[in-house]
């Protein structure tokens, strides 16, 4: 069997080029079609000698620096390439992957990351963040996200198989594409975590410093909380709000960005680790877990698939500093065991994905050829 992955493109190693090696795992023929790739030779390691093929555009001058303002040009982009070849087709989605070109004869099953937020329900947060919501500019804006909704729609049809990363996101897709999603979670590297039970008296909240990531109310929220430490690892757009959130307050410490080391000895000494987004799934609170250490998170998106309220973190309501203030007062009056968290995380293992994954995939191959048996 020949399989092909369609995968929207590689500018860095994140949590969807994590499912994409795990992926090559069970298909280790595959080969990868891309529209850009920027990764180095050494980053690539983890694809095992894969084929990469790109589209027209990675071939752009200086591409890597403004490839997320080719919307209008990558829906055609995908759709040039020519998988007929293949028998089986796995797209790796989170903006425009899905849209591939199959035939009757292949099986389509799309990994949904999730449906471009952009172009859907966060379409005018999005819009509002970039100064885009007013002006010309605004209107071409709006023009060009709304042609890509028509498409975005219409390429779902070429689905055999959706399979979501949380059922949250299977939510998003039958809203989006009224289609419904089986829930395959992420691989969550969790070798990489030790448990440690010993704890020390301070919180963690570690993540790129965007605005959705509300590291600006986690600090905000502790400088009422003289006498509890918080450490902040990460950098980013909002990192100069942040540093004038904490200014003179002795009990929030701003580290930086840190490298995957130090930052898994952070997780592993903290007390608990603070989430404040609403994620598609949530990568980093499960590798907390997978360090014994409890979570306080946002009630909301994949973390209430991840943590278990009352043993292996607590939630708040809103996102307000005075919730998160009142969910770390809770906090304080419970214990929970360490074990509990690392078993927890170990749920979410690379074994587990693969596992799930394949046994999806090959559900959606026994369904094609039922189907083509009864036609």
């Amino acid at each position: 069997m020949k399989v092909a992955i369609v995968h929207d493109w590689l500018p860095v190693i994140a949590g969807a080029e994590r499912v994409l090696e795990q992926i090559l795992k069970i298909y280790p023929d595959a080969d990868i079609y891309t529209l850009f790739d920027f990764l180095d030779d050494s980053d690539k390691k983890i694809f095992g000698g894969a084929k990469i093929t790109t589209s027209s555009l990675n071939k752009l001058p200086k591409v890597e620096k403004y490839y997320r303002k080719l919307l209008p040009l990558v829906p055609q982009a995908i759709e040039d390439f020519d998988v007929s070849g293949y028998d089986l087709v796995i797209s790796s989605s989170h903006a425009a992957a899905k849209g591939v070109i199959t035939g009757p004869d292949q099986v389509h099953v799309s990994y949904v990351h999730s449906p471009a937020r952009y172009a859907w329900d966060l379409t005018h947060q999005y819009l509002k963040q970039a100064g885009l919501d007013k002006g010309i500019k605004g209107y071409l804006a709006k023009h060009i996200l709304h042609k890509f909704r028509i498409w975005d729609v219409r390429t779902a049809n070429g689905v055999d198989h959706f399979i979501s990363n949380s059922n949250y996101i299977a939510r998003r897709i039958w809203k989006t594409y009224r289609r419904d999603a089986t829930t395959v979670y992420p691989p969550v590297d969790i070798d990489r975590f030790t448990m440690q039970k010993q704890k020390e008296d301070f919180y963690l909240a570690a993540s790129r410093h965007v605005p959705y990531k509300r590291i600006d109310l986690i600090a905000e929220a502790f400088t009422k909380m003289p006498d509890k430490k918080l450490v902040i690892i990460g950098d980013g757009p909002e990192t100069e709000k942040i540093q004038k959130i904490a200014e003179g307050y002795n009990n929030i410490e701003l580290k930086g960005f840190l490298g995957n080391d130090a930052l898994r000895d952070y997780m592993q000494c903290a007390k608990g680790f603070v989430f404040a987004a609403e994620e598609d799934f949530g990568i980093i609170p499960v590798e907390a877990m997978a360090c014994g250490t409890p979570v306080i998170a946002y009630g909301a998106g994949g973390a209430l698939e991840t943590v278990i309220n009352g043993k292996t973190g607590l939630f708040f309501d809103e996102q307000t500093p005075e919730s998160l203030r009142e969910a770390i007062n809770r906090f304080e009056k419970q214990s929970f065991k360490p074990e509990e968290c690392r078993a927890q995380a170990e749920k979410f293992s690379p074994d587990i994905f693969r596992k799930n994954l394949k046994a999806e995939i090959d559900k959606a191959l026994g369904r094609d050829k039922t189907q083509k048996v009864a036609s």
